[in-house]
């Protein structure tokens, strides 16, 4: 059955891979770390190790329940086993809106950062909507062609990607940075600004990822042992990772000078430190990786996006032929090609209205992605708690129980951190913030509208909601 869905056997260094690979080191690092430094000034490095360790206690119970969910819908079935249904339907529809538009906002960043690449490389502009759609293009092939390939593609740039920025880092701290090394961005000044809130939300969407451990699982060799330790190594390497990158940044322009520096030039800060502290074709390289790293992010995205399709589909919620998969490479290929057309109309409306690629498109659609997801992972928590204490006391321990109540409140605060510091991520006016914090809770009220109206009217769809069975979406191949 599951050979209709081939998706590959991965052990523990491919989920590594591929949940590492979903953040792509350098749409983190160049793409977004400057938008932290500017908005919460040298303390940002800081916002990764924290976001790190919040989700590492998160884990704790999170992989517990690995062995007791089945199904592939991620946090959807995890939220469903634990929550009930209902929640269970309300959380999936946030997923699938989130993914999607951390997915969609984030071509703008691809095409902002292939407009520059073009332009210095060739001295020539091409129109940022054209490389949109070459890149919603490009991610719909590779998707279609099937995880294999996917895999393969997002190992590859991993170790590049990864390779240039640990490169800059090394190449920073041995010339002693601009002005001397120093720890300013760890001192307690530093961590306390205003805009430290809204960094934990850039933070914690580097690490967004996380989930793929679990989407993936039934292709997994012993999933109850490769999963927890995938996601302990993914997160553990992420946020010492992203943490150094970023410091060493800041040290590449002085403590003094980075927010004022960054502010001046956020799509170029890492590119200028790589000329300076590595050489030109450190720079030109970056450039170029940096946006096969944005595409290994939207392609992770978009497997994640297709995935809650099928799960949805499998389960009856959604109609079984968007759920179909590919009869040669046994992708969700109609699940992928309903996601591109929406990335396409999207993309198409901010074009049409002048928007830029950086502040509108990406800035506007990220923001409520971003909180999106940090609600799904609280609700995953609250979830972990329910079950091990009410529906399954025997599988749980002390310390899962504990860890995912000290998991949802770091997670609940952390909600309400960025949501109160919404305007520093999305720049935009009253409306703009107050329709981006809205978004969650919107999605969540119609997914238990729509939940409670299945139970009275379609009573068994509702009660296969987080199953995930297979054979649904499977027919004839075509």
């Amino acid at each position: 059955m599951i050979d209709q869905l081939k998706l590959g056997v991965l052990g523990t260094g491919s989920l590594v891979f591929m949940v590492v690979a979903a953040a792509a080191p350098l749409t983190v690092m160049a793409g977004v770390a400057p938008l932290a430094i500017t908005v919460g000034g040298v303390g940002a490095p800081v916002g990764y190790l924290a976001a790190g360790l919040v989700l590492t206690v998160f884990a704790i119970a999170f992989t517990r329940m690995t062995g007791h969910v089945d199904g592939t819908g991620g946090f959807y079935a995890y939220i469903a086993t634990g929550l009930g249904k209902g929640w269970g339907l309300a959380a999936a529809l946030l997923a699938l809106v989130s993914y999607n538009l951390l997915q969609i906002g984030v071509y703008g960043l691809f095409a902002a950062q292939a407009r520059q690449t073009v332009r210095e490389l060739f001295g020539f502009a091409v129109p940022w909507p054209v490389l949109a759609l070459a890149g919603v293009a490009g991610v719909l092939l590779v998707a279609r062609l099937g995880i294999d390939v996917g895999a393969k593609v997002l190992g590859v740039l991993l170790v590049a990607e990864s390779g240039i920025l640990l490169l800059l880092a090394i190449r920073v701290v041995a010339a002693g940075g601009a002005a001397g090394l120093d720890a300013a961005s760890f001192a307690p000044a530093a961590l306390t600004r205003p805009g430290m809130g809204a960094v934990l939300g850039i933070c914690f969407a580097a690490f967004m990822g996380f989930e793929s451990t679990v989407l993936y699982r039934r292709e997994a060799r012993n999933p109850e042992r490769t999963i927890p330790r995938a996601t302990y190594a993914a997160v553990g390497f992420m946020a010492v990772f992203y943490c150094v990158v970023a410091w060493a940044v800041i040290q590449a322009v002085g403590s003094a000078h980075a927010v004022a520096v960054a502010r001046e030039d956020i799509t170029g800060l890492f590119f200028d430190s790589a000329r300076t502290y590595v050489g030109s074709w450190a720079a030109v390289t970056m450039r170029l990786l940096v946006i096969s790293s944005v595409f290994a992010a939207q392609l992770a995205f978009h497997n994640a996006i297709t995935r809650y399709t099928h799960a949805l589909a499998a389960d009856g919620v959604l109609p079984a032929w968007v759920g179909k998969t590919h009869p040669r490479y046994g992708s969700p290929y109609r699940a992928s090609t309903v996601q591109t057309l929406l990335a396409v109309v999207l993309i198409a409306a901010f074009a049409v209205a002048g928007a830029d690629p950086y502040t509108r498109l990406m800035l506007w659609l990220n923001t409520p992605g971003v909180v999106g997801l940090l609600v799904l992972q609280a609700l995953t928590a609250i979830a972990a708690v329910v079950y091990f204490t009410r529906r399954n006391p025997a599988a749980g321990s002390r310390g899962t129980v504990c860890s995912g109540v000290l998991a949802t409140v770091l997670l609940v605060a952390a909600v309400f951190l960025v949501v109160d510091h919404i305007d520093l991520l999305t720049g935009g006016s009253g409306a703009i913030n107050a329709l981006s914090a809205a978004v969650v809770p919107a999605t969540l009220l119609l997914g238990g509208v729509l939940a409670a109206w299945m139970r009275g009217r379609r009573p068994a769809i509702y009660h296969r909601i987080g199953a995930n069975d297979l054979t649904t979406c499977e027919g004839v191949r075509e």
